[in-house]
């Protein structure tokens, strides 16, 4: 247990006191320089927002925390799906496929964003195809790149053995490509709420990206505060959850101690 504790204050106790360091640091300016509240609200003003509106935050985050699960996982599911698919089912389509997949990247999201409310309306498909745009391109490079990056040795074996092209995927080139899929998908979350608050931006009932914009036109800079306080606690939440699931799932990745 004293282990246990050791470790996790190891891991997260660095992190943890630059984070003090910066909120006590932004509390102190606040206090001492007078700034107006409503210019730039000190940590503890954004609390004390926090807790005067906490039903009403609560009601936007759970809107956005549930859109953001629902496009992350449409996202996922394209990504690696793709990635399945230029690689062990149609490797030919790679080729002709890739560049037109890498342009849905180069159109800023802001930009594409408004054509998608505007044809689509304003219920919760535009804002998952929304959010599934933003994040399936890193998990789908990163599946490939691990699709490649498979041991030769151990393909080459495979081969000699006689394994067809779909036992060569199943048993060696799909959980070799794992760790970089799981690099992917860490990538995506932080991804997935952007694109969620992108999308509630642009229209929505409930959000915290349209709370955002309904404070900001009061000049209630505190609460829009509060609304990033409840975006950055879920993406470190959400972030946490997949690197979870990747402990859970990868278990026989030696750790950097085994690797030295």
């Amino acid at each position: 247990m004293k282990m246990r504790l050791k470790q996790i204050w190891k891991q997260a106790g660095s992190p943890a006191a630059a984070v003090l360091f910066v909120l006590a640091a932004w509390q102190l300016y606040a206090d001492w320089s007078g700034i107006q509240d409503w210019l730039l609200p000190s940590p503890l003003d954004i609390a004390k927002e926090i807790a005067v509106i906490f039903p009403e935050l609560w009601r936007h985050t759970v809107s956005t925390v549930k859109i953001t699960v629902i496009g992350f996982s449409a996202a996922a599911a394209t990504g690696i799906g793709l990635s399945v698919l230029l690689h062990a089912v149609v490797p030919s389509l790679r080729q002709p496929l890739y560049p037109l997949l890498v342009m849905t990247q180069t159109v800023p999201t802001i930009a594409i964003a408004p054509l998608i409310v505007f044809w689509l309306g304003y219920d919760l498909l535009p804002k998952i195809i929304i959010i599934t745009l933003v994040c399936f391109f890193p998990i789908l490079v990163a599946a490939l790149q691990g699709y490649a990056n498979t041991d030769p040795t151990m393909r080459s074996y495979m081969l000699m053995i006689g394994a067809s092209r779909w036992q060569l995927f199943r048993r060696l080139e799909w959980p070799s490509a794992l760790p970089y899929m799981f690099a992917g998908l860490r990538v995506a979350t932080a991804y997935s709420v952007i694109g969620a608050v992108i999308a509630e931006w642009l229209g929505a009932k409930h959000g915290l990206g349209i709370a955002i914009r309904l404070y900001a036109s009061t000049f209630s800079v505190a609460r829009m505060f509060a609304c990033i306080v409840m975006i950055v606690a879920f993406s470190l939440l959400f972030f946490a959850l997949v690197v979870l699931l990747e402990k859970r799932m990868i278990r026989w990745r030696p750790t950097g101690k085994e690797e030295a």
